[in-house]
């Protein structure tokens, strides 16, 4: 079990280690989907599986969707090309092989895991809460801190520098830049 530990660790690190190096913002999400994904498996195998699944469902499933939707509907000013060229199958090579590692240690540590009967038991909302803020509080902190990352690098990634130029001033200067200054 250590060592899958330390394999899902080691992809945790160079993955987000890539997210936050990453200059190309589509590149640095896939890297944190696999981040958060690693993630997961480090907290299934510390025993916490419903965080894990929440990791997965919430973190890595709808909220990295949705940072990927608003950079692509932001289109972050770049040409048609720029787009084509993130779609090339070598983007996905390097986030395919980081999430082939998870998924073999993944498999690994469940077939190595003794398997028990699993009585079903109704949890009620109150002690979800209780026990993700109490028993989990470090591992929701965490993934907490993990989003906030990604929310602040996506928006240092898609920030531009606009000129501000009223649009009565646009046709003036437009104007200018035709004409060839006489005023010397």
């Amino acid at each position: 079990m250590n060592t899958i530990f330390y394999i899902a660790a080691l992809v945790a690190l160079v993955s987000t280690a890539l997210a936050i190096s990453g200059r190309n913002a589509i590149h640095a999400l896939l890297f944190l989907i696999v981040s958060l994904l690693s993630i997961s498996v480090i907290f299934f195998i510390l025993g916490a599986p419903f965080i894990a699944a929440l990791e997965v469902i919430v973190y890595a499933g709808a909220i990295m969707v949705l940072f990927i939707f608003v950079i692509m509907m932001l289109n972050v000013g770049l040409e048609k090309e720029m787009e084509n060229k993130w779609l090339r199958p070598g983007m996905w090579i390097l986030p395919s092989i980081l999430a082939f590692i998870l998924l073999i240690d993944f498999l690994s540590m469940l077939r190595s895991m003794n398997y028990r009967e699993i009585r079903g038991q109704i949890i009620l909302p109150k002690q979800v809460g209780i026990s993700l803020f109490t028993t989990y509080l470090l591992g929701v902190e965490i993934s907490a801190m993990l989003l906030l990352a990604g929310i602040v690098g996506a928006y240092h990634l898609g920030r531009q520098k606009k000129k501000v130029i009223h649009r009565f001033l646009e046709k003036i200067e437009e104007t200018h830049a035709e004409a060839p200054d006489t005023n010397l």
